[in-house]
């Protein structure tokens, strides 16, 4: 990634959350901790202690994205069984399918939650050939 602010090259991995500047970049720091709120409760924002201690922050939105797979998934796994009678099969299915796509997205947070996270812990992430 280039930062056009510094005119350096920094690089972060693949899964890199595109609205969290590269580490050590200015305004990283604000940019992890509004990505990291972004993906809490709402109600994480009124806490001070994860505003002033992002690595805390970091923590809790990796449990708490982590639970909302475990919920997605559970969810996926009886879909099709708990609508049945309730709705048509298609319906079921396009449920199904919300279920899917959402695993996916909750996937890729859990990524970028994961390297912000290393991140705030100063890991330094370098190209693999």
């Amino acid at each position: 990634m280039f930062d056009e602010d510094e005119g350096i090259r920094v690089y972060v991995p693949p899964g890199w959350p595109g609205t969290v500047r590269p580490p050590g970049a200015p305004g990283w720091l604000a940019s992890a901790e509004s990505y990291l709120l972004d993906v809490c409760p709402s109600e994480y924002r009124g806490y001070q202690v994860l505003r002033r201690h992002p690595v805390v922050l970091a923590g809790l939105a990796r449990e708490f994205v982590a639970s909302q797979l475990v919920a997605t998934r559970a969810g996926l796994q009886g879909v099709r069984t708990s609508l049945s009678g309730v709705v048509d099969t298609a319906t079921a299915d396009q449920a199904a399918t919300v279920l899917q796509q959402e695993e996916a997205r909750l996937t890729r947070v859990a990524r970028g939650v994961d390297l912000v996270d290393q991140a705030l812990r100063d890991a330094r992430f370098t190209p693999k050939l």
